[in-house]
């Protein structure tokens, strides 16, 4: 469906509206790191009547709402009452993490009198973004007793300050040119490093004993709260939209179908799956790329007592929606663009093609997508790369080939992927939730 087809008469049980945004920009706010975002995403699953599993325990086949959190990572799932060990999945897939500064194993540096954080790059990030913006920092600390302490500082902290133009004259007819080691690093302070430093800070903030913390996953992220744009407001800007966008929107969506009228007869186990490490390649045990889907999967087929054979048929009929953002046409570069296909903000949500497997959308899952849409009365959107430009990927090839599910690439249209603050359409957050609702209820 192009977006500019008119839209369809939006379904009467489709539960999110705008409202569904403003609660999407306080999400981004309280989730500067992924360790935050599946803490407040299982916030709202407690909320719903979902409750927590630990790896290390045994499960049983007990109906209702389950999840596990491993790190950055959440798998949360709805199981309704009497579903046989070979009931299909239906999952929504997401990523928690969005590229960013990261701080060093050895973070206490400076130069010249400046206190200065030692970062390493995080993922494709837009380094000049992160240039002359207030950060905060934010993670988690592991004490000596293994456990670990969630901390954000909030507020104007450090800053990567970019060189005056008086002392680069051509920056603007010759471009921008960062080295990554040398001009990324945040100043916090004036005076001498001190080793040692910014962990006692951190541990003072968090209310931790000085001395406990013996390990750390620390990032800088800005402190500008996201915001409506524009002169009618039709715009949201803000922080890691890629791909907070989707876990959000993921867990509104089975927290609805885990509530809705007629949960205890859904025909699937409605899933949501938000992994970490998405933007440097999925390769860890909290990524796509790990095991944890499939042994959440499996355990949850073996709890129902059943065997290898009724998770054949389980994943045979399994279907994942991977959902990750893509490119809006971008107004000042409308030429890197597919010439026919131009996705566009508050068009509704984006199917996400590549014939190279790039992504894993076929022509089944095209139509498995339009259903969905059309249930939720929700218009929808076609992407592909124009052939001169790479394609990205996302979770769903991964997916696709490491359990055997049929995996279809969707997400919203943004702009400016990978900076510091992302652009998309106010009213495509709910668009695609109310779409994942239709999807996840079968």
């Amino acid at each position: 469906m192009s977006s500019s087809e008119p839209a369809p008469t939006p379904a009467a049980n489709s539960p999110f509206d705008r409202g569904h945004t403003d609660d999407l920009m306080s999400f981004l706010s309280a989730a500067p790191t992924p360790y935050h975002a599946v803490a407040a995403a299982a916030e709202r699953l407690e909320k719903a009547g979902f409750r927590q599993l630990r790896e290390t325990d045994a499960w049983d086949g007990s109906s209702g709402g389950r999840y596990v959190l491993r790190g950055g990572a959440l798998i949360a799932w709805y199981v309704p009452e009497g579903a046989a060990a070979h009931t299909p999945f239906r999952i929504v897939g997401a990523h928690t993490d969005s590229p960013n500064l990261r701080v060093k194993p050895l973070p206490d540096t400076g130069s010249h009198g400046w206190r200065q954080i030692a970062v390493e790059i995080y993922g494709g990030t837009l380094l000049n973004t992160w240039l002359d913006r207030d950060l905060g920092i934010a993670g988690r600390l592991t004490l000596r007793d293994g456990s670990h302490r969630l901390v954000s500082v909030d507020r104007p902290l450090l800053r990567v300050p970019q060189l005056a133009v008086h002392l680069d004259r051509s920056v603007n007819t010759d471009g921008l040119k960062l080295d990554r080691q040398r001009h990324m690093q945040p100043v916090w302070g004036l005076g001498e490093a001190e080793e040692g430093d910014l962990l006692r800070f951190l541990e003072a903030e968090s209310g931790v004993p000085e001395g406990e913390t013996t390990g750390w996953d620390l990032m800088l992220h800005s402190v500008e709260p996201p915001a409506y744009l524009g002169r009618d407001q039709e715009l949201v800007a803000g922080p890691r939209m890629d791909n907070l966008v989707s876990v959000h929107a993921g867990t509104a969506a089975l927290c609805a179908a885990a509530t809705g009228r007629g949960a205890e007869e859904l025909p699937c186990i409605p899933v949501l799956a938000a992994f970490d490490h998405e933007e440097n390649g999925s390769q860890s045990d909290t990524g796509a790329d790990g095991p944890l889907l499939g042994s959440v999967l499996e355990r949850s087929v073996f709890s129902r007592g059943g065997t290898l054979e009724d998770r054949a048929r389980a994943y045979a009929g399994t279907v994942c929606l991977s959902s990750d953002t893509g490119h809006a046409v971008h107004p000042n570069y409308g030429e890197r663009h597919d010439p026919t296909h131009h996705p566009r903000a508050n068009g509704g949500p984006i199917l996400k093609v590549n014939v190279n497997q790039r992504y894993a959308t076929d022509g089944s899952g095209r139509a498995v997508f339009a259903a969905a849409c059309e249930k939720a009365g929700v218009p929808w959107q076609t992407f592909v790369s124009n052939n001169a430009m790479p394609c990205g990927t996302t979770i769903g090839p991964i997916t696709a080939a490491r359990h055997g599910i049929h995996t279809v690439d969707i997400g919203i249209a943004i702009l400016s992927m990978h900076s510091a603050r992302e652009l998309c359409g106010a009213d495509d957050p709910h668009l695609l939730a109310n779409a994942l609702v239709a999807f996840l209820e079968g």
